[in-house]
């Protein structure tokens, strides 16, 4: 973005930080003490969260990635390497949570760390319109959502972080110690047009993170969150660019409304997840925190 106006190349927005280099910093900054800790990671097989695991794999934790997809899951495993485990779990079921907890525990050891990454939009749960007018049909606006589209979605994020909190924490009770690190959204604080049920969600996520991270402090568990700005990856690119390659009319929006004239590459949420899972945040919790390039904090004039 230059002058206030959206650059249309994607080349333009081809600054990619050294992932490797960002791993050495972070052992710098004294992550040592997650060292040899279980990192458990919800939706394990996407994108943003195999990030986050190469995160902890990189400052010596172990990493547990918990997808539905069990193909997904071992893949993602693999691929990071040795540290990593995939294992098949379905967030919204308490028995596939007490199946999985048990693997985690026979291979890697008790949880230290919970992440909550699974989530996402539904194609169905989506309204074709940004906003209602007298010109067009109710069924292409929020009154032609199907309910059950708009549940599951709801459901899957945020009763997808309630469920894993609750099944896959019980180890840090008994031990007085752990972290939970949920995943929000720039959702929660101004809900986008077409995405309903996704803002919704994500909105109920940060109110969780605050009312669970009172309920669990006595315990010494610290709840914090991640709200993450707009990150370019593989499922969203479809969205983000055309066929040429051009940033989509609703991205140019996106990079004009972000100070920082850019969308985010994964790796950038990778310091904030460390920081927040790490003895360098001991006083922090039920916190929110944004990784947006200033999307938040701009009024627009």
């Amino acid at each position: 973005m230059a002058g206030g106006t959206a650059v249309s190349e994607c080349s333009a927005q081809a600054w990619s930080p050294d992932s490797a280099k960002l791993v050495r910093m972070a052992k710098a900054l004294g992550f040592d003490d997650l060292r040899d800790k279980t990192v458990v990671i919800t939706g394990g097989g996407g994108v943003l969260c195999r990030s986050f695991a190469e995160a902890f794999l990189g400052v010596g934790a172990k990493v547990a990635l918990l997808d539905v997809s069990r193909e997904k899951a071992e893949t993602a495993a693999a691929e990071l390497g040795e540290g990593a485990v995939g294992i098949e779990c379905d967030v919204l079921s308490a028995d596939s949570l007490d199946r999985a907890l048990e693997e985690i525990r026979s291979r890697l050891g008790p949880v230290d760390v919970l992440l909550n990454g699974a989530g996402g939009n539904h194609p169905q749960a989506t309204t074709e319109l940004e906003r209602l007018s007298d010109a067009v049909e109710l069924s292409q606006s929020f009154f032609g959502l199907p309910v059950s589209a708009f549940g599951k979605t709801f459901d899957l994020n945020f009763l997808g972080t309630v469920l894993p909190s609750q099944k896959l924490t019980v180890d840090m009770v008994q031990r007085r110690s752990g972290v939970i690190l949920n995943i929000s959204s720039m959702n929660a604080y101004r809900p986008l047009s077409k995405i309903p049920a996704y803002s919704a969600a994500k909105a109920a996520v940060s109110n969780f993170t605050e009312w669970l991270a009172v309920h669990l402090a006595p315990m010494g568990i610290r709840v914090n969150a991640i709200a993450p700005g707009f990150f370019l990856t593989e499922q969203l690119r479809f969205l983000a660019l055309d066929e040429q390659g051009n940033w989509t009319p609703r991205y140019q929006k996106v990079l004009a409304q972000t100070p920082m004239g850019r969308l985010g590459d994964p790796s950038e949420l990778q310091g904030a997840a460390l920081f927040l899972a790490s003895n360098l945040s001991s006083f922090l919790t039920g916190v929110v925190l944004p990784v947006d390039g200033g999307f938040n904090a701009n009024s627009g004039v």
